[in-house]
């Protein structure tokens, strides 16, 4: 007899709905190509090395992160992806049955790595002007609370003076998700990470760098926080190509890296001016992507897809209602995206 955990009646694999096409802006991915540094490593891997554990703790990436940031490697930890992180960081300071806040609407996976790790999920809504509501995430009580800014999906960002209030008040670990901070505006809030015991900052190479499929996500902390991350994390999240793609694009691509984020942020603003002259009302954004409130956004998103399109539907969203979020992309692909959508909304 196959033994079931109760808490997992009624979850799913995470499975958004999404079938191949030819223009494909559902997950806010880079598409305007690969780090030259990373296709030379690519090409220069030796595959002998496939057949060995790659180094426990990715020490060399750990290494290059701190440096960049003028800290010493035991303030950052790497993961599968900074989802992998965010993961680990909840196992590391809840038990099951604690609560975990975090803001809503957020990124998707939240709740459900709340239930997978035996947690109460205390979704606490966004403010009308998109930031946090400070008060009602600390009455929450909650030892861990999770802020995501820009957030995943509205593409808004979180004021200073809420997240630092949060911060101050928080009875425990404030994890802060920085997966679309290449495209951002402002600074962002890795200092607090630097400059506070109680503070974990997340990033990705998933979307600014181009590298999604390889999963290499990491965090920074005080080094007592990222130990006990490290505990829940495993030794070998980062295989050795991954790793070493990492390196090298940090260490030789962040002009490019910088020039097509500004690419991305540009065609996003000119992507919002179209979908204005059609009567819609994309969201602010600091992402790479727009949410644009769309009634019916599932059936449009289907439709949409008939058309070789794909871009990620939200029903009934907190404080938002039905959405569709556009990843931005080069021009060309905008365009056939802005001409399904047309289509579709007739």
């Amino acid at each position: 007899m196959i033994p079931l955990r109760a808490s997992y009646q009624g979850l799913s694999p995470y499975s958004p709905p999404k079938k191949p096409c030819r223009v494909d802006l559902s997950d806010n991915t880079n598409l305007f190509g690969v780090p030259p540094a990373a296709a030379r490593k690519l090409g220069e891997f030796h595959a002998e090395l496939l057949a060995r554990y790659p180094r426990s703790y990715a020490p060399d990436l750990r290494r290059v992160l701190a440096s960049g940031l003028g800290v010493e490697a035991e303030w950052v930890t790497t993961g599968c992806g900074s989802d992998d992180v965010l993961d680990s960081a909840l196992r590391a300071f809840l038990e099951p049955g604690e609560v975990l806040a975090f803001q809503d609407p957020t990124f998707v996976m939240m709740p459900l790595f709340a239930k997978v790790n035996g947690l109460r999920p205390a979704a606490v809504p966004l403010r009308a002007d998109f930031d946090v509501d400070p008060e009602a995430l600390l009455a929450t009580g909650a030892k861990v609370i999770y802020l995501c800014s820009p957030n995943n999906p509205t593409g808004t960002v979180l004021s200073r003076a809420s997240v630092e209030r949060v911060v101050d008040e928080a009875p425990g670990v404030v994890i802060i998700d920085e997966a679309y901070a290449d495209f951002a505006r402002g600074p962002g809030f890795v200092d607090l990470a630097l400059t506070r015991t109680n503070v974990l900052v997340t990033r990705t190479f998933s979307k600014a760098f181009g590298l999604a499929s390889l999963r290499v996500g990491w965090g920074v902390g005080h080094p007592r926080l990222v130990a006990e991350v490290e505990k829940a994390r495993g030794p070998y999240k980062l295989t050795q190509l991954a790793e070493s793609v990492a390196v090298a694009t940090l260490n030789e691509d962040p002009p490019w890296v910088r020039v097509w984020a500004q690419e991305a942020v540009a065609n996003r603003e000119r992507l919002r001016e179209a979908l204005r002259a059609m009567g819609l009302k994309p969201l602010p954004s600091e992402g790479n992507f727009l949410l644009v409130p769309v009634p019916g956004a599932p059936e449009v998103a289907e439709r949409m897809r008939e058309r070789d399109v794909n871009v990620r539907a939200f029903q009934g969203l907190t404080g938002v209602g039905d959405a569709l979020r556009i990843g931005s992309a080069p021009w060309p692909l905008l365009e056939t995206a802005l001409t399904a959508l047309r289509e579709s909304l007739r």
